[in-house]
């Protein structure tokens, strides 16, 4: 006996009505991209493996999915190599392509290799399927979209805040009331480490911080004494673990703190000038709110760094995020070429939406009305209706096979369709409302009225 088929872990087939509410959530960012004047560009699932390797660090490089070259893939390896058991030397030899871990580093390759064709500042969004060899969970997959747009050529930080303005208006389109757009800036988190005296622990300072809302302060401290962070500078870092207030208030704080900082004074000037403008120009759903301890990305972010949380109650990590690159696409080559971007986590906010009922029910309505079949005595001009109902955007459909009518009756229940025509004479439909049970005859005008409103 065949064994049953199943999908890798991680992945996922999507029905019908998933796909649908992808598609729902999907349709509002690119009409929100567009407005915001995003071009939408694809990039290969697969590239050059050193395209992608060394761009992650050690454990992103360790996630991404490799291809295995076609025909015989061991051409290339030595028989004393095979011995070696060297799996990183032999992987470059049995492994040219892999699949993309995300669509960042991709981008930054298309602008360096069509530089010449594209008008700067370009921005651009792209939603497309990434991999990761990450382990599942929650929230989490192996294969998922990944929905970005970027702006690169612009030092400008109007950038920032219409970046914000465009979280803003997809969560309020897909009725995400109460989302938090959190912001910080690397230049701040480099001064803090710089006027406590640990700049050369930039990193281990900024992970331990990030935990802050985790482990607690205590937490926080132990790991960063543990880290060889001094006692004197956990005192003088003390204002950060009861930093409440306005935005404009916590901009003060970090002003007295980082006021010996050149570094952390401009983080704190690109970030007054950020909130500021965000708040005169005003939002619709989102809070904006500063948040010291957001460090994510430090690898390649060098100015805002933004993090996007779900509405307070539901369990969800953030469902986007995003920041300033100063040179990303430096890593091919092209340098002094300064970004922006974000990013909608759209598996994420897909389960925010379910978990919150915000899915409007048209979302899912497929056919609007069958067509019953009689036989072929009716079933020619029941097809042409149906090609008439169709030129007018109408979801029509005909039963193709002549069953018993109760049968054809509950596909169209299971369908969720919600008329059927149960006959056609003398040019009047007999139509009958699935929903309310209602049954009339209708001419070929008043059945396009009663189908469309």
């Amino acid at each position: 006996m065949a064994s049953k088929p199943s999908i890798p872990k991680g992945t996922r087939d999507f029905s019908p009505v998933e796909v649908s509410k992808r598609n729902y959530i999907i349709s509002i960012m690119r009409t929100h991209f567009e407005n915001y004047g995003y071009q939408p560009i694809e990039t290969p699932s697969f590239e050059n493996s050193d395209t992608l390797m060394g761009k992650y660090g050690e454990e992103g490089d360790r996630l991404i999915f490799k291809i295995l070259n076609s025909g015989d893939y061991l051409d290339k390896v030595l028989t004393e190599e095979l011995q070696d058991i060297n799996y990183k030397k032999l992987t470059t030899k049995i492994s040219e392509k892999a699949l993309r871990y995300d669509l960042t580093v991709p981008f930054a390759r298309y602008v360096v290799q069509h530089q010449s064709e594209i008008e700067f500042p370009f921005k651009r969004y792209q939603i497309q399927p990434v991999w990761r060899a990450d382990r599942p969970q929650k929230g989490r997959f192996r294969e998922f979209y990944q929905c970005d747009a970027d702006v690169v050529g612009s030092n400008s930080l109007w950038q920032e805040v219409e970046l914000v303005q465009l979280y803003d208006s997809v969560f309020a389109e897909l009725g995400l009331n109460g989302v938090t757009i959190k912001i910080n800036n690397r230049k701040i988190l480099s001064g803090i480490a710089e006027v406590i005296g640990a700049s050369d622990k930039l990193i281990d300072f900024t992970v331990a911080l990030d935990k802050l809302d985790k482990i607690g302060e205590d937490g926080v401290k132990k790991e960063m004494l543990e880290k060889g962070i001094s006692e004197e500078a956990l005192v003088k870092v003390q204002p950060l673990f009861n930093f409440t207030g306005t935005i404009q208030e916590k901009i003060e704080k970090l002003s007295a703190l980082l006021s010996s900082s050149d570094e952390g004074m401009k983080g704190i000037e690109e970030l007054r000038f950020i909130c500021d403008n965000v708040i005169q120009l005003g939002l619709q759903k989102a809070i904006l709110d500063l948040d010291v301890t957001l460090a994510r990305g430090l690898n390649y972010y060098t100015g805002a760094i933004f993090e996007v949380l779900a509405p307070a109650g539901v369990a969800m990590g953030s469902i986007g995020g995003g920041g300033r690159y100063d040179d990303l696409t430096g890593i091919f080559g092209l340098k002094n070429m300064s970004g922006v971007g974000i990013s909608f986590g759209l598996d994420r906010i897909y389960l925010v939406l379910e978990e919150l009922n915000l899915f409007p029910e048209t979302v899912t309505t497929s056919t609007k009305i069958m067509f019953l079949n009689f036989g072929e005595s009716q079933a020619f001009e029941a097809m042409q209706t149906i090609q008439k109902l169709r030129t007018q955007n109408i979801k029509a459909e005909f039963y193709p096979d002549p069953a018993k009518i109760d049968k054809q009756f509950k596909h169209a229940e299971r369908r969720n369709i919600s008329f059927v025509v149960k006959e056609i004479a003398n040019g009047l439909f007999t139509l009958k409302n699935i929903v309310s049970g209602e049954q009339t005859q209708v001419s070929f005008e008043e059945l396009v009225g009663k189908l469309k409103y």
